[in-house]
């Protein structure tokens, strides 16, 4: 059988898991401005609106849970073939909805896959890259969450217009049906797309499947030869953190107890949630609201802007978060969305008023009149999504997946992802609430939650750029702050100690030999090439 073996387009592909997650959040966003919408789910606004959007992250908080067990026993890819087969029964169910139980029950099992998928696809990425663009393909998971928001947004926004558009009294189900069953296409590709890409070269070597895990390393970094130094390296240094975390019995929850390993998860964690309350969520559940709220044009065309500048803007960090790093991107990254929630908030506080119904229902409080601080507040709204979309959208994603040892990495990477799920269902409950409450003050809230996320990241987050996964410990466990740089020494001077051990291999100081793989069907012909 064909097996991918280009890594951009095995990570590009398996990205299509974070397209469900881009769904996910703008599942709602389109629909929630219909007049069927309204009509056959009875208005809900609130803490109503906020029950059925926050029930698919209840199903994804539990989904992240359970994702290290599937993802350890029966592979990360096979894993996200189940999380598919999950979205596609969620979906039957919520675009065959006859009240809101039967909405949120679909949601929350659709909200199993994208938990799963969520803790997955980052995971798999990050162990089939090579360390040189680990963080550009691992950003492609965000990209296609953005690709995932916009083209659902859009499908919403084409099916609204049915009947006599989305103010119609009388206008028909489809407005809602349509872009719930629509959905289901994403996850039929990847499923099936799945079976032509390889297993985890670290998964494959945790299960002491070492024949597979050398072919695999060498389709992806050798050209086929398993004798290639690069691949020899991987295998050297894969087999070498194996054997030391078995010496320390390193797996499960259990693990990650220990000192070393909890300081991790405690950055994990906080990075995912600093994520959710940077208030992005609010501006992609909620962002037909708060357009509302400015009382410049269509709010349902004015989102859409927003959605394209999502798509846009994460770009930049698929072609430089290697550059640059995954440590300035989240310090400034937070520290200008503060400044933008903080002047909105200002111009909704110095410029609006109570609505008193006339020009909206689903509102309480308006800038009326004032095209200006209307279109400063969009303005403001456009530039906070572009600076989540540079930052922390994707690093977020990729620090997680990287920082965690191997035995460990799954079960790490589905708690810090459950911390994210836990508290985007909190936003997605309370935004509702907070918007209809205490309005302005909202922007006030999440740009205190910025300025501390600002701080944290400051004083705890180490750099990770150029480091493979095998050499996260010298990053995490030296001892050294994270303000400070990593000390310069003989080895870092001539490059990661991968790189040295490749030099070393290829100079003949070092003489490594994998295991012999067993002859299969499967082999690859082009390998003629002899073991050394």
């Amino acid at each position: 059988m064909y097996q991918a073996s280009n890594v951009y387009f095995i990570c590009g592909f398996a990205a299509i898991g974070g397209g469900l997650f881009g769904f996910d959040i703008s599942s709602m966003s389109g629909v929630i401005g219909t007049t069927a919408y309204k009509r056959y789910f009875n208005n809900p606004v609130s803490y109503h609106q906020g029950g059925i959007t926050a029930s698919m992250p209840v199903g994804s908080f539990i989904g992240s849970l359970t994702s290290s067990f599937i993802a350890d026993r029966f592979s990360r890819k096979v894993t996200l073939q189940i999380a598919c087969i999950q979205w596609i029964i969620g979906s039957i169910i919520q675009c065959a909805a006859q009240n809101v139980a039967m909405l949120c029950a679909g949601r929350v099992v659709a909200g199993l896959c994208v938990g799963i998928a969520s803790s997955v696809v980052p995971i798999y990425q990050s162990e089939i890259a090579p360390k040189e663009i680990r963080g550009r393909v691992v950003s492609l998971q965000q990209w296609a969450i953005t690709w995932g928001i916009l083209i659902q947004y859009f499908i919403q926004y084409g099916a609204a217009q049915v009947g006599g558009g989305p103010d119609d009294l009388n206008q028909p189900e489809a407005a809602f049906r349509i872009p719930w069953a629509v959905q289901i296409v994403p996850a039929l590709v990847l499923f099936v797309g799945l079976f032509f890409f390889p297993y985890s070269p670290r998964w494959l070597a945790s299960k002491d499947r070492w024949d597979e895990a050398i072919r695999v390393l060498a389709l992806l970094h050798g050209d086929g030869s398993v004798g290639h130094p690069k691949v020899l390296a991987e295998y050297k240094e894969i087999e070498e953190a194996l054997r030391f975390e078995r010496e320390e019995a390193l797996y499960g929850f259990r693990a990650l107890l220990r000192p070393r390993i909890l300081k991790r998860v405690a950055l994990g964690v906080s990075v995912q949630m600093w994520s959710q309350l940077s208030g992005i969520n609010i501006m992609m559940y909620y962002i037909v609201y708060i357009m509302d709220v400015a009382q410049i044009g269509s709010p349902l065309t004015t989102a859409s802007i927003q959605y394209v500048i999502n798509v846009v803007f994460t770009l930049p960090a698929i072609l430089y978060l290697d550059k640059v790093g995954r440590r300035p991107a989240l310090v400034f990254g937070s520290a200008f969305m503060m400044l933008l929630l903080l002047i909105t908030g200002t111009l909704q506080a110095a410029y609006g008023q109570p609505n008193d119904g006339r020009d909206s229902s689903d509102v309480t409080w308006i800038v009326p009149d004032n095209k200006p601080a209307s279109s400063a507040i969009v303005a403001c709204s456009y530039l906070f999504v572009a600076t989540f979309a540079t930052t922390w959208g994707p690093t977020s994603w990729t620090y997680t997946a990287e920082i965690f040892p191997s035995r460990v990495r799954a079960t790490g990477v589905s708690v810090s992802t459950a911390s994210n799920w836990l508290w985007n269902m909190a936003v997605a409950f309370g935004g509702p609430p907070l918007l209809w409450s205490i309005n302005w003050k909202t922007y006030m809230l999440f740009a205190a939650f910025n300025a501390a996320a600002c701080v944290h990241m400051l004083l705890c987050a180490h750099e990770t750029k150029g480091v493979t996964l095998e050499e996260m410990d010298d990053v995490f466990d030296s001892g050294n702050p994270a303000w400070r740089p990593r000390s310069k020494n003989s080895s870092s001077e001539k490059g990661s100690r991968l790189d040295v051990l490749q030099n070393d291999i290829e100079r003949g100081v070092v003489h490594v030999k994998p295991p012999l793989p067993t002859i299969t069907e499967e082999t690859f012909e082009e390998d003629k090439e002899p073991i050394e």
